[in-house]
């Protein structure tokens, strides 16, 4: 796939599926394609597998090849799909080949965890990638302790479709706009819908969400409101979900994954909980809180007139 295709779908949704998982709590296909199936008939424009959302560092690397190979058979082409690789360059490299071979149409490239990684060489992880896999990239940048030279000298990789930012440094995100020239990646919104207007108003486009696998419709309406520039309907908007993601974030985002999972066993669709070090399960008060906002939204009545 051309890297302006890959480009085109950055600027829509970048949806991250969740990892179900079976009573054995190994990683369950046939639910995972349920999952994948939802988000690809309700149009998000980039499915993003073995993301954060999926918990990509609590799998395996057998778990996430399987992952990938179930998430991008049961997608079938509707939307386009970025695989998620990661760890040591050489695995993150094997894996993006692999991918590649089995129907991937770009990767995303977790940005590097180790505690000593040097801004610098995280710059050259990232483009190490981009050399090494004849497939489109997307930067995740977690961190701003890269300087502009190396941010862009990423951006500016003739492989790399896409720049996931995901700080909030607008300040450091505008410099790089700013330096910015016809072949640089699209700077993505990685912090999700809440983020979103203020990095469109940067010249960002496009964004990650993890409320795709509870509620495609809802982002899906966010972003139409930002291309069209009706940024009053988009605070309305992302008002709905503030609940849902001020939860996500608490725990140092620990309850991240957690929230969306629970919320998906709340519509019928069995997840399992999330793996340690994530938090596992939501106490009682707060699924309460959870529910209360799924009602909120019509998903509650809908799932339970199902029944």
């Amino acid at each position: 796939m051309s890297i302006q295709k890959v480009r085109a779908a950055l600027g829509g949704i970048s949806g991250v599926h969740i990892t179900p998982y079976a009573a054995d709590g190994s990683p369950e296909p046939r639910q995972l394609a349920r999952v994948i199936d939802r988000i690809a008939v309700a149009g998000i424009h980039n499915i993003v597998s073995a993301g954060n959302t999926g918990e990509f560092y609590a799998l395996t690397p057998d778990e996430v090849r399987l992952v990938h190979d179930t998430a991008v058979e049961a997608n079938a082409g509707r939307s386009l799909f970025t695989a998620g690789v990661g760890r040591s360059l050489k695995e993150a490299i094997e894996l993006g080949r692999r991918a590649k071979a089995n129907g991937a149409d770009a990767l995303m490239a977790h940005q590097p965890l180790d505690p000593f990684a040097a801004p610098q060489a995280q710059a050259a992880y990232f483009k190490a990638i981009a050399d090494g896999v004849d497939l489109p990239l997307v930067a995740y940048v977690r961190s701003d302790a890269m300087s502009l030279a190396d941010i862009l000298g990423v951006a500016n990789h003739p492989n790399v479709a896409g720049v996931k930012f995901a700080t909030t440094n607008l300040m450091l995100l505008s410099e790089c706009i700013r330096a910015s020239g016809p072949g640089t990646a699209l700077w993505v919104c990685g912090l999700a819908e809440g983020w979103a207007a203020p990095f469109y108003a940067v010249g960002a486009r496009g964004f990650t969400s993890g409320l795709v696998n509870v509620d495609p419709a809802r982002s899906l309406a966010i972003h139409a409101a930002l291309e069209s520039g009706y940024f009053d309907r988009v605070r309305d908007l992302v008002a709905t979900i503030a609940k849902f993601e001020t939860m996500r974030t608490r725990f140092g985002n620990g309850a991240n994954v957690t929230v969306v999972k629970e919320a998906m066993e709340m519509i019928d669709f069995p997840c399992g909980p999330v793996r340690l070090p994530g938090l596992p399960r939501l106490d009682e008060a707060d699924r309460a809180t959870l529910a209360g906002v799924l009602r909120s939204w019509g998903l509650l009545a809908r799932s339970e007139a199902a029944e």
